[in-house]
């Protein structure tokens, strides 16, 4: 966390990614193998990477969940910058209904606000260097009722928007499906609930069903 200018921070809220970064069971994990090592002679370090994209803060796109969705390169930038309210979610709730968010916004006092981007800090993250077991998620019908309500951006500190053991990704294709963006596995621990700046923008890179992302938030 570094200062970016006067009454402002930055506030890194991406997952460092090496080699011990947990990543969804049976995933890929990171790695990096050196091409030329200088400590083995060659006149410079060069190395290769591989493992999942979804290893550490990404993006989702619609091809990871439908099998002609749009990928990586069609990632709407626009939704991934701007004003995001961070949002702290109780980790003993499993879900989070239109009702209990509104009564949040209530208590808030964004009842009436448009909200493009809503981060929710659930505290089940991999950012403690496991995998969790659990996390809280939004019903399917809140998170259609904030796609109808403007919502452009959900991102969450859990691996994912849906349940762990969820098989149809009801969370996901209700936010996809409708245009919405979704970030997952963030680390939202030096962020406390309120509104910021978010920039999140996803790696330029093409045909994949997910995009590494560096997020930071300006408060």
């Amino acid at each position: 966390m570094t200062d970016s200018s006067p009454g402002h921070r930055i506030i890194d809220i991406s997952i460092p990614v090496s080699a011990a970064t947990p990543p969804w069971p049976g995933d890929t994990p990171f790695s990096c193998l050196w091409t030329w090592d200088m400590a083995t002679g060659s006149t410079v370090n060069v190395s290769t990477i591989g493992g999942s994209p979804h290893v550490g803060t990404h993006a989702d796109t619609p091809l990871h969940v439908t099998q002609d969705g749009a990928a990586s390169e069609s990632l709407p930038l626009d939704a991934f910058r701007g004003p995001a309210l961070v949002l702290e979610i109780e980790s003993g709730m499993r879900e989070l209904a239109t009702e209990d968010l509104d009564a949040r916004l209530d208590a808030a006092g964004l009842r009436d606000a448009r909200i493009e981007r809503l981060l929710l800090r659930t505290n089940c993250s991999i950012a403690t260097g496991a995998f969790p077991d659990a996390w809280p998620v939004l019903t399917t019908d809140c998170a259609r009722t904030l796609v109808a309500r403007g919502l452009r951006l959900l991102g969450v500190d859990a691996p994912s928007v849906d349940e762990r053991e969820s098989r149809t990704l009801d969370v996901h294709h209700a936010l996809l499906d409708h245009g919405a963006c979704v970030l997952e596995n963030l680390d939202l621990r030096a962020a406390s609930a309120g509104v910021y700046e978010l920039d999140a923008l996803p790696l330029s890179v093409v045909g994949l069903d997910a995009a590494p992302v560096r997020a930071i938030l300006l408060g």
